[in-house]
């Protein structure tokens, strides 16, 4: 038996690494001393046989099989096929071989029956994120077809007693359901196309003991496979087994034709806490996976379209309300849906992308030209990769869409996919998005997917990204956005070819609270779309007040969905003040370190970013207090040492400030130390419902 350590700064790896035998991981945690004997850490973890198992008892490892009485799910599953026979093979793959690097080690595993390799790559990122991907060849040209592959494997350690994972349904993304990891397991498989609103392609496995966490994710913009298998029906002693990989139709990979295949990449975070570990990620989004984000400039202010006109849009009508948007300190105008073909309602047009004459008989020109006298640049929004049954496109080429032949074609959204795994398909594509972008000056898109994918298409997210990194390739300025009817196709797959995501339809500022700290554990904010939304909302009905809605959507990348000429002048006016707190601010929150801050009422929710010598809290309640005088709120991630002074930023909520003890005081500011901040907190007027206040800190010099 051979031991290999793959070490972070703080953390390590132990491999347990047998040549023709298995491959296992060990130990995985903080990292071990120079030196460490990695042959005492796999003893100190070993258990000797019990009664009622196999006289060699099974060690799924990193890649579990259904031999020598595993009974969890294989990483691996193969079909043999011939003219008119099609069986499952078993298999028997052995590690062959392994290569160590600095911050890699990949392993190399064979079925020499079968004449096949598998590799499974490990590595430890910048931001101390454990990547991992696998990749099958099949050299001797063999009839196979690949049912599944997982991207990640890992045996849980011990400690992980309890996981979350995430669920939700159209503007109720990203959910939260925590249980122990009980015998029945855990699985999860979306199956329409995309991640979903919320699936199981996001984890944490948590120990309760220590706070102790370890996040998960699948990078892939289509279907996913997650799943937790607890050992207690061959060998009983309750391990329990890992896997993330992607989701695809059964014998959807032929590795006679194809050869090969290679997954997605997983990736794993392991932290002391959900705040150090939204760090990570955050970290690892920054420095590995989005688009150039050094590159980036402060993130400019939205305004969208679509709350205020709708489908009723006509020139004149755009250009008063990016006037309107101008006077607020709006820095993007995106116009929304309706602007092509036919398009009237959403019954009709997608896929005829020129612009409509019936609303623009001038063009997108004297629009465009207007939004740029003001200030501001110009988004355009789209959603490619849907047909209409209604449309040129869909008259002339109705074989493009995704169908199964001689069958009903049903649609959602009275709409049809495109099947982007034909060549011809992303082309036309790619040319009506190219002349739009070389005849306007479009500085955005806000690229929409609102329908699920059926029936299924094996090549569609490759389709997908292919047409995405074209685009990007040919129009690097272009940014994008991620919309899928909200949340609905969010991973770091897509973010690698976006700028920003849409996390929800739903802009009620409530319902924002729980949606932007669920999204927020693994996607830096700046990434993530706030808006302001009307009032009431459109979705649930509720009314919120102005001051609010805007607290709330500073924490994020900042928009208004709604029409300012419907607003008063006290709304407005505070909209205003709002957006250029958050102009003052969006330094530190799209470069800083995000924490949770915690409160005895579940109904009081705090995030707080600190960057250098600044540091910026959001803390709301949604709920009628118990109590008149909430509990302070204590700050996170502050030194302990230092002293900060602590202001409220202005304007404050209206009802609550009146129950501030010493507002001048708060306008001057409190010289406080970090111990004190975190320990003892401030109190905070937080009585009533829909109160919000912003927390400002700067560290003073020593």
């Amino acid at each position: 038996m051979d031991f290999v350590r793959l070490d972070g700064e703080r953390l390590t790896l132990v491999f347990a690494l047998e040549a023709g035998g298995t491959a296992d991981c060990v130990y995985l945690g903080a990292r071990l001393p120079e030196g460490e004997d990695l042959a005492m850490i796999a003893a100190a973890a070993a258990r000797g046989r019990h009664e009622n198992q196999p006289d060699v008892p099974p060690v799924p490892g990193l890649l579990p099989e259904g031999k020598a009485g595993w009974s969890g799910t294989p990483a691996v599953r193969l079909r043999q096929y011939g003219d008119h026979t099609c069986k499952e093979c078993a298999t028997d793959f052995r590690l062959a071989a392994w290569e160590e690097y600095p911050s890699e080690v990949i392993l190399h595993f064979r079925d020499t029956q079968l004449d096949l390799d598998i590799e499974q790559a490990w590595r430890i990122e910048r931001a101390e994120i454990v990547t991992t991907q696998a990749s099958i060849w099949n050299p001797g040209n063999r009839k196979l077809a690949l049912d599944r592959l997982s991207a990640l494997v890992l045996p849980i350690p011990r400690r992980f007693t309890h996981f979350t994972s995430f669920a939700g349904r159209w503007a109720g993304e990203m959910r939260e359901a925590s249980c122990s990891i009980a015998p029945e397991g855990f699985a999860r498989t979306s199956t329409g196309g995309k991640p979903g609103f919320g699936g199981g392609n996001w984890l944490i496995l948590e120990d309760p003991t220590s706070g102790e966490v370890l996040g998960a994710h699948l990078s892939w913009s289509g279907d996913h496979d997650t799943r937790i298998d607890v050992d207690l029906v061959g060998s009983a002693d309750g391990r329990a087994v890992f896997q993330m990989g992607a989701g695809w139709d059964s014998g959807a990979i032929d590795l006679a034709h194809d050869g090969s295949h290679h997954t997605p990449v997983a990736m794993i975070g392991l932290a002391s806490d959900r705040s150090a570990l939204a760090q990570r990620f955050h970290a690892h989004a920054r420095t590995t996976v989005l688009p150039a984000r050094k590159d980036w400039g402060p993130r400019k202010v939205h305004l969208n379209s679509w709350e205020a006109l709708g489908f009723n849009l006509s020139e004149a009508g755009l250009i008063a309300l990016a006037e309107d948007a101008a006077a607020l300190g709006i820095e993007r105008f995106v116009l929304d849906d309706g602007w092509f073909g036919g398009r009237r309602n959403d019954q009709t047009s997608l896929g005829d992308w020129f612009v409509s004459p019936d609303v623009f008989p001038k063009g997108l020109a004297p629009l465009i030209a207007r939004v740029h006298d003001l200030g501001m640049d110009f988004g355009l929004w789209v959603e490619p990769e849907m047909v209409s049954p209604d449309s040129d496109l869909y008259r002339a080429h109705p074989d493009w869409c995704l169908h199964t032949q001689g069958r009903d074609r049903p649609t959602m959204r009275g709409q049809l996919a495109l099947d982007l795994g034909r060549a011809e398909v992303r082309d036309y594509l790619f040319e009506c998005l190219d002349a739009l972008l070389r005849e306007h000056a479009i500085a955005y898109f806000k690229w929409d997917h609102n329908r699920d994918l059926f029936p299924s298409a094996p090549r569609q997210t490759e389709g997908f990204y292919a047409l995405l990194d074209h685009l990007r390739a040919t129009h690097p300025h272009i940014e994008i956005e991620s919309c899928s009817s909200g949340g609905g196709r969010i991973d770091y797959g897509v973010l690698q070819r976006v700028h920003r995501v849409w996390p929800s339809d739903n802009n009620d500022a409530i319902e924002r609270l729980r949606i932007i700290p669920a999204w927020s554990q693994f996607l830096p904010l700046e990434v993530l779309g706030s808006h302001v939304g009307p009032s009431p909302n459109p979705i649930t009905g509720r009314r919120l007040a102005m001051d609010f809605r805007a607290k709330v959507a500073v924490f994020g990348h900042m928009g208004v969905e709604a029409d300012p000429a419907r607003m008063t002048d006290k709304e407005r006016k505070c909209l205003a003040a709002h957006i250029a707190l958050y102009k003052a601010w969006r330094g530190v929150l799209h470069e800083g370190a995000l924490h949770r801050l915690t409160h005895p009422d579940a109904n009081i929710t705090g995030m707080m970013v600190t960057h250098a010598d600044k540091a910026l809290a959001l803390v709301a309640q949604t709920a009628f207090s118990p109590v008149f005088d909430a509990a302070p709120v204590r700050l996170a991630g502050l030194e302990p040492e230092a002293r900060y002074r602590v202001t409220l930023p202005e304007p404050w909520p209206p009802r609550a400030k009146h129950y501030l003890a010493n507002p001048d005081v708060w306008r001057e500011g409190l010289v406080l130390s970090g111990t004190a901040l975190m320990t003892q907190g401030l109190a905070l007027p937080l009585t009533h419902p829909e109160t919000a206040w912003l927390v400002a800190l700067e560290r003073l010099p020593q």
